[in-house]
């Protein structure tokens, strides 16, 4: 029963953590695409095809924290000390962008300053999520006897996780663009649809220098992906993701393919976050301590699951509102102020 709870509960926060990059990244590669859409009646219009939904999809990061603390708290406590600059320096943007969204509409001298702001905030947290994953991904050292956190404060800066930090911005820049495709008309959705382009390029470039390195980081890895019978599984991804590439560029190549481009850009990184699962599993702090070793006790996890089981479908269910409700084409002339 434990270990069918671990997992259930690995299944949770894993749906939270994927909830939140795609529903939360587009928002921020829209906000570093900024810096490539200069004039302010296109920024205009780029903010408000966000306005309705942006601040709610912090409440799938929430989930995960949150999750992570009360349902695997040993792994809580060595990532946080071994990750603790790329994540306060990732909330330190998600506010400091926040503040930034709300300012820019309520000043015209101080305009250009908080566009600036908005697309450092949104960059600074990209880069931080990036690092984030690649430190996690790379190895957290772990004292087994104290059960403690053995590293340094910055060992988790390394050559991989700048690449994974850059590579999640330039996928969130995708997802940004590819999102005014679908909300926007004209000239800005032509521009966007060139961006999707570019960003799509530089996405695939990443996921292939990141899958190259992966499996020579840990030996678990490279046996996950390149012995038999793991491959015969592990070998389904990367087919899954060669497939949505030549969709995607299809799509970007039909312009009257609005929708299309989107959605197969989320599915490219539902497949990467697959492919990471495939890496990672059974471990939550790699290589040493599994979901198992760091799973709270049985008793906390019912008592949580209940929990869960309420809440979960209500944030499904709301977010999807949302989303409906604020469907289709943004109008240029109305919007957030």
């Amino acid at each position: 029963m434990a270990m069918d709870l671990t997992l259930v509960w690995a299944g949770i926060i894993s749906l939270a953590i994927i909830g939140y990059v795609v529903l939360d990244g587009f928002d921020l590669g829209l906000g570093m695409l900024f810096a490539v859409f200069p004039k302010r009646r296109d920024r205009d219009v780029m903010m408000n095809s966000v306005a309705p939904v942006w601040d709610g999809n912090e409440t799938w990061l929430v989930m995960g924290g949150g999750g992570l603390f009360a349902a695997f708290p040993f792994a809580y406590a060595l990532i946080l000390p071994a990750l603790y600059i790329p994540i306060i320096a990732m909330l330190l943007a998600l506010v400091f962008r926040g503040v930034a969204f709300e300012f820019r509409w309520k000043t015209e001298r101080w305009r250009g300053v908080w566009d600036l702001s908005f697309i450092g905030g949104s960059a600074l947290a990209a880069f931080a999520q990036g690092v984030t994953l690649g430190g996690l991904i790379q190895g957290i050292e772990v004292d087994l006897a104290t059960r403690s956190y053995a590293g340094g404060a910055f060992d988790f800066l390394t050559p991989f996780s700048v690449l994974t930090g850059l590579s999640v911005m330039i996928g969130y820049m995708l997802l940004g663009a590819t999102w005014l495709v679908m909300k926007t008309e004209g000239d800005l959705q032509a521009r966007a649809r060139f961006w999707s382009w570019v960003m799509a390029v530089g996405t695939v470039a990443s996921i292939l220098v990141v899958s190259l390195f992966t499996p020579y980081l840990e030996p678990a890895y490279f046996a996950r992906w390149f012995t038999f019978p793991s491959i015969l599984f592990a070998g389904i991804v990367p087919l899954a993701v060669a497939a949505t590439v030549v969709l995607l560029f299809r799509s970007l190549h039909v312009n009257h393919h609005d929708y299309r481009p989107f959605f197969l850009s989320l599915g490219l990184f539902v497949l990467s976050f697959v492919g990471l699962g495939v890496s990672l599993y059974p471990y939550v702090v790699p290589p040493s301590v599994t979901i198992w070793d760091a799973a709270a006790p049985e008793a906390s996890q019912i008592f949580m699951l209940f929990g869960a089981a309420v809440l979960l479908p209500l944030i499904v269910g709301y977010t999807a509102y949302a989303y409906w409700v604020f469907r289709g084409k943004i109008d240029p002339e109305e919007g957030y102020h």
